[in-house]
């Protein structure tokens, strides 16, 4: 029988159609996801992958091997995740996506603390602002800030909710007057925390009543971080997440705005592919993660 690593790596490989992309996927170099695909074709004495520069195709007999090991592999891993889970076991590869800001103040933490207690765990981290398609982009758990789940294909696991504070510097605040009432806003620079790094709106609330605000004519960028050091530069006000904006507030580079006017609120939450039962790595992740944002460093 081949070896399991190498069938795993052609089976990536026809996915992905490049070397590159499955040894990221697989957390190995791509020269040796080359040389066990290599090796699996020696093996069987037929050529299953067409190699160019751009691209990577099955040929006719990798197109027909890739039909019946594909199943046989899926099966087996399952196997072998059930007399895992039978044991109690947390084991195997964890693909984690998450925000770029969260992602660098938390998950370091997170991620060691959780390989500290489950060491037959290993951990795969992506950080993107983007909204990723948790199937096609082959990842166990995604950890987002935003409004409530509207999905439908997805498990969603709401964690806790996200204050967001508005801020600007004193200097900036100094130079262009203090902002007693949100319609101040507009004689503003505010600047836009948008994925496409374009504009965004503000509803702002209080007592019953919500005034907009646009956001992002002077500055817009889609990562929270980016903002942030804006806005100390005196670039204009940010809606920020407070976790965020913390360490500025507390070292005065930064000030709040209107406190007494809230945003919708927003949550952190955990979402899945369409399991039928959470994996064990991936349920005791997420009960890891949700008891160390809410209890040993709370957001």
């Amino acid at each position: 029988m081949n070896d399991l690593s190498q069938i795993r790596a052609f089976l990536t490989v026809a996915q992905l159609h490049s070397f590159v992309a499955a040894a990221r996927q697989l957390s190995m170099t791509p020269p040796s996801v080359t040389r066990a695909v290599s090796a699996l074709e020696e093996s069987l004495g037929v050529q299953l992958l067409l190699r160019t520069t751009r691209h990577v195709s099955l040929t006719s007999a990798g197109a027909i091997y890739a039909a019946r090991v594909g199943p046989l592999l899926a099966d087996f891993e399952m196997a072998a995740e059930e007399v895992r889970e039978q044991q109690g076991e947390a084991a195997g590869l964890l693909r984690i996506n998450a925000p770029m800001s969260l992602g660098l103040q938390i998950l370091p933490d997170v991620a060691s603390g959780f390989r500290q207690e489950y060491p037959d765990t290993s951990i795969s981290i992506s950080l993107t602002d983007r909204l990723i398609d948790i199937v096609s982009d082959h990842v166990d758990l995604a950890i987002r800030i935003s409004q409530a789940p509207r999905e439908k294909s997805t498990i969603w696991r709401k964690i806790c909710r996200v204050n967001r504070v508005l801020v600007a510097s004193p200097g900036y605040l100094a130079a262009f007057g203090s902002i007693q009432k949100p319609e101040d806003l507009h004689a503003h620079a505010c600047l836009a925390y948008d994925a496409g790094a374009l504009s965004e709106t503000w509803e702002l609330s209080n007592a019953g009543r919500t005034h907009k605000v646009r956001a992002g004519k002077t500055v817009a960028g889609n990562n929270g971080e980016l903002i942030a050091r804006l806005a100390e530069n005196g670039e204009g006000v940010a809606l920020l997440p407070h976790f965020i904006v913390e360490p500025a507030l507390a070292d005065q580079r930064l000030e709040m705005v209107l406190p007494g006017w809230e945003p919708p609120p927003l949550w952190l939450n955990l979402y899945y592919p369409p399991y039928e039962k959470l994996p064990m790595r991936v349920k005791t992740f997420s009960d890891f993660f949700e008891d160390y944002v809410t209890r040993v460093r709370p957001l």
